[in-house]
């Protein structure tokens, strides 16, 4: 069962649910939670404060907890739902998927699809776990990008920051403290106890897949105790996971803060956001505790759904921003200290959940054409490269198509859900040498069709990939060239 952190709170005695009674909810409430088995002293924070104070604290909680909430979703359906058809494995084992994302892969928003993935849900409550990579040719990308559960980026090992070498690396939770043990090479620590591994392994053709399955098999994933060849710590406590709810209950649903304290429960405050999780203890929200919405009084309860609708209306402004290039995919993915408390940006960053930090990864978004109208299969358009005039990489770039408002690959004719640079020899030129990507529902004909990235009939939105970003890219030298609609 879960461990919570809770305080001692007295019981109510008969005149405190009176006393409960004058603060505007009803004693027959309080005598219902007492019997509930809720916490009273949260009960009490809840209903002393007043509409406009809890739908500001409704407010910032919701944006804060959003991503944890997200993120949670995915763990559940990939680490602990057994009977989910996108489950992965259990906690502290890996899953290599040898096989790239398609539109049957649903679990994740705007899934990269070139990379096979490797996955690993990581339970740090006991002891730290170890990852261990083999050598890796050095012509071949590869990354494994750390998060915690407030979808901080905790750090990275491949290519770009690590080398392709052989290497251990130790992700350790907030409960432990020591020093490097012998044979890792560095350490990773976290915030929270439940964390992600995200490991991605370039895939260069259709004929490469066997040699990513012998990378992907000599991945490990094991405990520290395992890997020093110790005796194992005291197992943690097994844990009743809650049930998360769907993306679409998550705007409508207050069960949405229950999951959220859930979460909470196992990510403790670090110390500049101590506060502000005192805050949230006012309206319910804390690690550990539940949030009964059946104890609210009809004027609070009110009052958080309007905070929860002005977090919306930030996050539609911060889309708008996305969109019109005011924001981009660099200021909403990255570590607790590029991120600091900018939480809405975090926010943001759930469009692509799991998406990396500029330095590893830059993502041009096409949400527009040229004139500024939002992109439909109803129409055609271009995207053009002078000639070797492609995005500045280090590693490899490409443009995947997404539906909207779902963000899922696009099922096709062709079974082509993006364009990246291994597939350069087999497109054709321009007569100039530059490249013309045709970008459109139906076959552009016979003689493009190498060029041709299929769109569904509705709305959607491209995004670019640069892996390993060169600098031409990272100081804005580079600027992506224009979606231009074909008349």
């Amino acid at each position: 069962m879960m461990n919570t952190n809770s305080y001692i709170v007295s019981k109510l005695t008969l005149a405190s649910v009176f006393a409960l009674a004058l603060w505007s909810v009803s004693a027959k409430q309080a005598v219902q939670a007492v019997t509930a088995g809720q916490d009273m002293k949260a009960l009490a924070s809840s209903v002393s404060v007043t509409p406009t104070e809890a739908r500001a604290i409704a407010k910032e909680a919701y944006i804060y907890g959003y991503p944890m909430v997200d993120n949670y979703r995915v763990q559940y359906s990939y680490f602990v739902d057994k009977n989910d058809p996108e489950y992965m494995a259990p906690w502290n084992q890996i899953k290599n998927l040898a096989k790239v994302y398609t539109p049957d892969d649903k679990a994740v928003q705007t899934p990269n699809s070139d990379t096979p993935y490797s996955w690993a849900g990581l339970d740090l409550r006991a002891e730290p776990i170890v990852i261990s990579v083999p050598k890796i040719e050095k012509e071949r990308y590869y990354s494994i990008q750390i998060f915690d559960a407030y979808t901080y980026i905790v750090g990275y090992a491949g290519s770009r920051t690590t080398g392709n070498d052989a290497g251990n690396f130790m992700v350790a939770g907030p409960s432990w403290k020591g020093e490097t043990p012998k044979g890792i090479d560095k350490v990773y620590l976290s915030d929270t106890d439940f964390d992600l591994a995200v490991f991605r392994t370039q895939l260069f053709n259709a004929h490469d897949m066997d040699k990513v399955k012998h990378i992907q098999a000599q991945y490990q994933v094991q405990p520290l105790s395992a890997f020093l060849g110790t005796a194992p710590p005291p197992a943690p406590p097994a844990i009743d996971f809650i049930k998360p709810i769907t993306q679409e209950e998550q705007k409508t649903s207050l069960e949405f803060f229950n999951i959220m304290n859930f979460v909470l429960n196992y990510s403790p405050a670090v110390p500049s956001e101590v506060a502000l999780r005192e805050r949230f203890a006012k309206i319910g929200i804390e690690g550990g505790k539940t949030f009964d919405q059946a104890a609210l009084s009809p004027e609070i309860k009110t009052a958080i759904e309007q905070g929860r609708a002005d977090a919306w209306a930030d996050f539609a402004g911060g889309v708008k921003q996305l969109t019109e290039g005011k924001i981009t995919s660099g200021d909403v993915f990255g570590s607790r200290e590029f991120l600091g408390d900018n939480y809405l940006n975090r926010w943001l960053g759930t469009v692509g959940i799991y998406g990396n930090a500029k330095e590893e990864a830059m993502y041009p978004v096409y949400r527009m054409d040229s004139a500024g109208q939002p992109l439909t299969g109803a129409n055609r358009y271009t995207l053009s490269f002078a000639p070797n005039e492609y995005p500045p990489v280090n590693a490899f770039w490409s443009l995947t198509m997404y539906e909207l408002p779902s963000s899922l690959l696009v099922a096709n004719p062709i079974n082509r859900y993006l364009i990246n640079s291994p597939m350069l020899p087999q497109m054709k030129k321009d007569a100039d040498g530059g490249l013309t990507i045709y970008i459109q529902n139906e076959s552009p004909g016979p003689d493009k069709e190498s060029n041709w990235l299929p769109a569904p009939k509705g709305p959607f939105a491209t995004y670019m990939r640069l892996y390993w970003p060169a600098e031409a890219a990272l100081d804005g030298s580079w600027t992506q060239p224009k979606l231009l609609k074909v008349k």
